[in-house]
């Protein structure tokens, strides 16, 4: 089932709305009273919305046991990397399911895994056809100013409540420090929304726990898991993915063949991410076991790579690989094998290369590091947002759209059908 943009908006209010009467409920029960279990002060819990969302696009065209796992790799994988965000963010842990079995430092587990399946299971089976019906019963014009204003409300509410929040990591004595310039009324009113929010926070998650924040390493270029590494890292990522897709294509199948995802420079976007992403999550991992890293890549790589192609063919009406001639394949967009790969690359990535190009990088001086940093942010951004127009101009001619505006224009003359086809020699228009 295809929905248009205002229906996804809808489910995602819906189901984040949904998602906080469940953890209301579920804290009223346990805690013996009223709290609002949410990050933003409106009653929605947009983690639930989010990951609603994401299972609806990705997930559309599968059904029975490939919705229920791709469900729960993908819920997992947000709420790992959401509890990863705010550690990260606030220096502090909202849940911790360390005292369950089949845990991950306490920020996933098995029988919760299994809940967040269940529960995408049942919203895409019945829960989205029923919610969908029910924003179609209001008139079309209420409708969409009903979801605009919402977001432009949650927005808002998001902004100032992620600004003031920001300072709660460095807790509540440091206060001295915003009275420098928060003075007179506005002072005392940003203490009394500080203390609301902190308030609330405090209440809906009371197990709470405050992590030890690493002390900062001065005189050293992107130290750490830092920003400005994995800027670089995927750079670097993205140059050698491509460099190696080449080599492989030319092994295995006798050609030389580009394998860029964009259109100034061999670069894939595809391993650029992947390879700053890997880091990200499988950096405080680093010391565990070679299975542990290898079944955690082979899980994540099979997602992302599914997350990818499906992305791609709704963005762009293309899809740039298909693994359909490949034993134990899904829909094409993955297979074991490939998934296998992705679980060795995260070893010896994190295992073998990483550590080398994390000295390497950090060798580098920290005034000409952080400049090249934001460089490569402006060239990458231009590069990915050029490509991104030629692949909507190419699938627009596809489907026989006349250039009217300069940037078709511009596209059909510098990036025409010939060109594109030298580029993306394996992209495939999607009828």
């Amino acid at each position: 089932m295809i929905f248009t943009g205002y229906e996804v908006l809808w489910l995602f209010f819906a189901c984040s709305f949904l998602g906080w009467v469940l953890e209301t409920v579920m804290a009223a029960v346990k805690q013996k009273r009223f709290v609002n279990r949410g990050l933003v002060n409106a009653p929605f819990c947009v983690l639930y919305g989010v990951g609603a969302v994401l299972i609806t696009v990705v997930c559309q065209e599968l059904t029975g046991f490939w919705l229920f796992a791709y469900s729960v790799i993908l819920a997992t994988l947000l709420e790992w990397t959401a509890g990863h965000l705010i550690e990260k963010m606030y220096h502090e842990r909202w849940w911790d399911y360390s005292g369950i079995p089949w845990n991950l430092d306490g920020y996933i587990c098995a029988p919760a895994s299994v809940l967040w399946g269940v529960l995408a299971f049942v919203m895409m089976k019945w829960g989205n056809p029923f919610l969908v019906g029910l924003f179609h019963l209001i008139p079309e014009l209420p409708r969409i100013i009903l979801v605009s204003g919402l977001l432009v409300l949650l927005g808002l509410d998001m902004a100032a409540t992620l600004i003031i929040m920001s300072g709660r990591s460095r807790r509540i004595q440091q206060w001295e420090a915003v009275d420098s310039w928060l003075t007179g009324i506005s002072s005392r009113l940003g203490k009394k929304i500080y203390s609301r929010v902190d308030m609330r926070i405090r209440r809906a998650y009371p197990e709470a726990q405050v992590e030890k924040a690493g002390e900062p390493v001065t005189g050293v270029f992107a130290y750490g898991c830092s920003f400005h590494k994995l800027i670089w890292l995927f750079m670097i990522g993205a140059f050698l993915g491509d460099i190696t897709e080449t080599i492989f294509c030319r092994v295995t199948a006798g050609v030389w063949m580009s394998r860029s995802s964009v259109v100034w420079g061999p670069f894939s976007i595809v391993w650029g991410f992947a390879i700053a992403a890997a880091t990200a999550l499988l950096y405080k991992y680093r010391d565990r076991s070679d299975a542990f890293l290898f079944l955690t890549g082979t899980f994540l790589g099979g997602a992302y790579e599914y997350f990818c192609s499906v992305l791609s063919e709704l963005v762009f009406g293309k899809v740039f690989w298909d693994y359909s001639e490949l034993p134990f394949n899904l829909g094409g967009r993955i297979n074991l094998l490939y998934c296998f790969f992705w679980g060795i690359a995260a070893v010896v990535w994190i295992k073998l290369l990483y550590p080398v190009f994390s000295s390497l990088i950090e060798k580098v001086p920290v005034r000409a590091g952080k400049i090249f940093t934001w460089v490569m942010i402006v060239f990458m951004c231009c590069n990915m947002a050029v490509s991104g127009l030629a692949l909507i101009r190419s699938d627009q001619r596809a489907h026989g759209i006349e250039a009217e505006h300069g940037w078709q224009k511009t596209m059909d003359a510098r990036y025409d059908d010939e060109t594109l086809e030298r580029i993306y020699p394996n992209a495939l228009t999607v009828e």
